[in-house]
C-alpha cells in the first residue's frame, strides 16, 4: 500500500485553511433578508449572524396586540437566520467538499 505525501498533505490542508478564511471573510460582507406578515417585517442578517437592520412597518404596529408584532418579529429573526445558516453551508461546503456532512458542517456552525 502506497503511503501518503505528507508534504503534498500538509499543502492541501494549508490551502484549505485559505480558503476557509476567505470563505468566512465573505460571509462576513454577504446578508441575506426575511420578509413576513406580507412585508411588513423585515429582517437582514449577515452570513456571520449579525442582524443588521430590521425594518417594522407601522400597519404591523397595534397596540392593541403586541404579541402579533412580536410573532411577526420572531418569524422574520428565525427565517433570516434560517437564510443565512444555509448561506453558510454553501460557502464552507464549497471550501471542505463536504467533510462533516450535513448539521451544521460537523460542528463549524
Amino acid at each position: 500500500m502506497k503511503q501518503p505525501n505528507m508534504g503534498q498533505l500538509m499543502k492541501q490542508a494549508q490551502k484549505m485553511q485559505t480558503d476557509m478564511l476567505k470563505a468566512q471573510e465573505e460571509l462576513a460582507s454577504e446578508s441575506v433578508q426575511a420578509s413576513v406578515g406580507g412585508g411588513s417585517v423585515t429582517v437582514t442578517v449577515t452570513g456571520k449572524f449579525e442582524v443588521t437592520e430590521v425594518h417594522i412597518d407601522a400597519s404591523a404596529i397595534d397596540p392593541d396586540d403586541p404579541q402579533m408584532l412580536e410573532d411577526l418579529v420572531m418569524a422574520a429573526m428565525n427565517e433570516a437566520v434560517r437564510q443565512a445558516q444555509d448561506l453558510a453551508e454553501k460557502k464552507l461546503g464549497a471550501v471542505t467538499g463536504g467533510i462533516g456532512g450535513g448539521g451544521g458542517l460537523g460542528g463549524l456552525l
